[in-house]
């Protein structure tokens, strides 16, 4: 057997098991995306077509989607009772959103989604490993291994995984060039063995508790998508290894790279800027993402990130809407 059949094998495994993890605990109840209207007295119909069809791209909602980091908290819990309202097949937990990280607190979360009939499949989750001081890079390994402990506790399989960026004050072209200048004395070479070598501590954890971590195209060191992909291939000899594209987090043009690292994705995060966006703008055609999707045999889940400045609710129903129709051409 080839080793680039190896890999194909090794990536496919790894989005069938994270898709069904995921499913198995909203398999009790029907998703509203199944849903294909009322019979003449009024009761559901199932669109049977989608249930035959185990290549349906199932569509959730990050939290993040409602909160951009102000000052008061978007409560997740009107997060999952929207996204069924609206029709989302299930909700990606930002972790920094959480009101706590006790036990019933996040109990709570997951008894939520599965009464909504919602998977929870996703938590994304901040770090830096790009420190030259260790002991600020074991912190950072550490608050990882906490939360693969809340993952676990709320029945996710898989995290968001950041490269990190070097330190300092971001230029004002960062979002146009993805480039922060190394600390002196040190290079990006130096960055990629750091983030290497945190990453591979952080899966030894990981996978004795069957979780995946997708590191993400997130800016700082990842923004360079050749270093992303050499970072990934590092490391994706582990079961636990993921990875997760973003369609917003690029330097010029996307669709190039976005091809580049769908074939290898685990899991999609679709942004959108309605009302123009908090950090940048980007015009995206999400019918010819999907066309890439499907041409690379992406069947996990996309995630919407709405990151515009219209309200979200009605940004976040307006995003759906296209993404369905786009995810369904």
């Amino acid at each position: 057997m080839s080793d680039k059949v190896k890999r194909n094998q090794s990536t496919f495994a790894r989005r069938d098991w994270l898709k069904n993890a995921a499913l198995f605990g909203a398999a009790a109840v029907t998703s509203p995306s199944l849903m294909a209207g009322t019979d003449p007295v009024g009761n559901p119909l199932i669109n049977h077509s989608m249930l035959a069809n185990k290549n349906a791209i199932r569509l959730i909602v990050s939290t993040y989607s409602y909160w951009h980091f102000g000052s008061k908290k978007y409560p997740i819990e009107k997060v999952i009772e929207k996204a069924a309202e609206i029709g989302f097949d299930g909700v990606e937990i930002l972790q920094r959103q959480m009101e706590s990280v006790d036990i019933p607190y996040m109990n709570k979360l997951k008894r939520l989604a599965f009464d909504n009939g919602l998977a929870l499949p996703f938590l994304s989750i901040h770090q830096n490993f790009i420190e030259p001081d260790e002991r600020k890079r074991v912190f950072q390994i550490d608050h990882t291994l906490a939360c693969i402990r809340q993952a676990v506790q709320m029945g996710i399989p898989a995290i968001r995984l950041n490269t990190g960026s070097w330190p300092g004050k971001r230029p004002d072209n960062y979002y146009q060039t993805g480039k922060m200048n190394p600390l002196p004395g040190y290079t990006d070479r130096d960055a990629f063995n750091w983030v290497v070598d945190a990453m591979g501590e952080c899966l030894k954890h990981a996978e004795r508790e069957g979780i995946i971590l997708c590191i993400e195209n997130h800016w700082g060191l990842s923004s360079n998508i050749d270093l992303l992909l050499e970072i990934y291939n590092a490391l994706k000899s582990s079961p636990s290894m993921g990875l997760n594209v973003d369609t917003g987090n690029y330097v010029g043009e996307p669709y190039t790279d976005f091809r580049r690292l769908v074939k290898h994705a685990n899991i999609v995060q679709a942004k959108t800027y309605y009302g123009g966006g908090h950090y940048y703008d980007k015009e995206l055609d999400y019918d010819r993402l999907a066309k890439i999707m499907r041409e690379e045999n992406f069947t996990g889940y996309v995630s919407l990130e709405m990151e515009g400045k219209e309200n979200a609710d009605t940004a976040v129903p307006k995003s759906y809407k296209m993404l369905r129709k786009s995810l369904s051409i």
